[in-house]
């Protein structure tokens, strides 16, 4: 069964085609208790209306019903957590016009940047992470224009926003505001939390893309390592071409500092809530409300970098620019290094599989 579902993107449709949790090639074996936990986490920000980083469709009725029957349900055992979810909900696989019966969700990796810097300029930190500016607009995400990056990086909004904190170098402050979330450990061994806390409303551009596709990089041979080498290789100085290539990307994104996060918990998506490595995603947030489970089977190079069977229960607690479509995710993959490594190498095809209410269906 399926039906089509005009998109708030009024040029694209896509469809749902109702399954089983038969269906579901690992769904028996997956750690239903550990996806519980974190679907009830997006659970209590939601009945608690509690505020979130970035707008996003809002949760039906319907979902909403769910999220308080979570909130009474034990903990329990996996079993009994996988019933909840076999009870509320019912799984389709997310179909567009375009794609004929091939496999229809694209997937990418994002992580949490574990990074040096320091809170005065210094020889070794040059490079700004910029708070949110006074006179950003008050609108989601400074929808309405503001001054792309090649602008704020010539001093246009230096009245209005003040460093957080100094980075190494451009390339360091780049992909911070690409990842969206930081922690940056200062001289004396204090680690600092960054948050998302806004954006310029300008267009985002994939300087990944964009290297691909002049062959500068082949695009089996793109990787977080190899984007940084090229940048730092060309220069980022004003004029140089590692500093043009940045500002092709003219989205630019402000943070603020979060004092109260432990160290032990992973960083704040755009549903306002602490992200869990593996279990947490980034969707299109026109489309999809947050707290929306959502079945992935893909084979990508997660655990190492061969790839590998990836099945698991997601949960959508973020969003992203670069995130469009009604079957694109991002996964999250934890802070640091080794995260950000892993995330790198995803950039694969699979089955997006949403989770609906039981009682919602197909009238969405």
């Amino acid at each position: 069964m399926s039906v089509y579902h005009r998109m708030s993107r009024a040029t694209q449709d896509f469809a749902l085609s109702e399954l089983s949790f038969a269906d579901l090639d690992g769904f028996a074996v997956d750690d239903h208790i550990e996806a519980f936990s974190v679907f009830r986490r997006s659970c209590a920000a939601m009945v608690a209306a509690r505020p979130v980083l970035r707008q996003a469709v809002a949760s039906s009725p319907a979902l909403l019903a769910v999220c308080r029957a979570a909130l009474t349900e034990p903990l329990g055992d996996r079993a009994r957590a996988r019933r909840f979810f076999e009870t509320h909900f019912r799984p389709y696989r997310v179909e567009t016009r375009a794609s004929k019966g091939h496999k229809l969700g694209f997937f990418t990796g994002y992580y949490e940047p574990v990074v040096k810097g320091s809170l005065t300029r210094t020889a070794a930190f040059t490079a700004p992470l910029l708070s949110r500016p006074a006179d950003l607009p008050a609108a989601a995400d400074g929808a309405a224009p503001y001054p792309d990056r090649a602008a704020i990086e010539s001093g246009a909004i230096a009245s209005h926003a003040a460093p957080i904190v100094w980075l190494s170098d451009p390339i360091e402050v780049f992909l911070i505001q690409v990842q969206g979330s930081a922690r940056v450990r200062l001289p004396d061994g204090r680690l600092l939390r960054l948050v998302y806390a806004g954006r310029n409303g300008q267009p985002y551009t994939s300087i990944g893309r964009v290297l691909i596709e002049a062959g500068e990089i082949a695009e089996a041979e793109m990787s977080l390592a190899r984007l940084k080498a090229w940048v730092r290789d060309h220069g980022q100085e004003p004029g140089q071409a590692g500093r043009a290539l940045m500002q092709r990307n003219k989205s630019y994104v402000f943070f603020a500092l979060d004092p109260t996060l432990d160290p032990a918990d992973g960083p704040i998506g755009g549903q306002g809530v602490n992200l869990a490595p593996l279990r947490s995603i980034a969707v299109d947030r026109t489309i999809w409300p947050y707290g929306s489970p959502v079945w992935i089977d893909a084979k990508i190079p997660w655990a190492s970098s061969a790839p590998s069977p990836f099945r698991r229960l997601m949960v959508a607690q973020d969003t992203g620019s670069a995130i469009i479509g009604p079957a694109r995710a991002d996964i999250f993959f934890g802070s640091g290094d080794d995260a950000g490594a892993r995330a790198g190498d995803i950039r694969d095809a699979g089955e997006f599989i949403v989770f609906l209410p039981t009682e919602e269906g197909f009238s969405r």
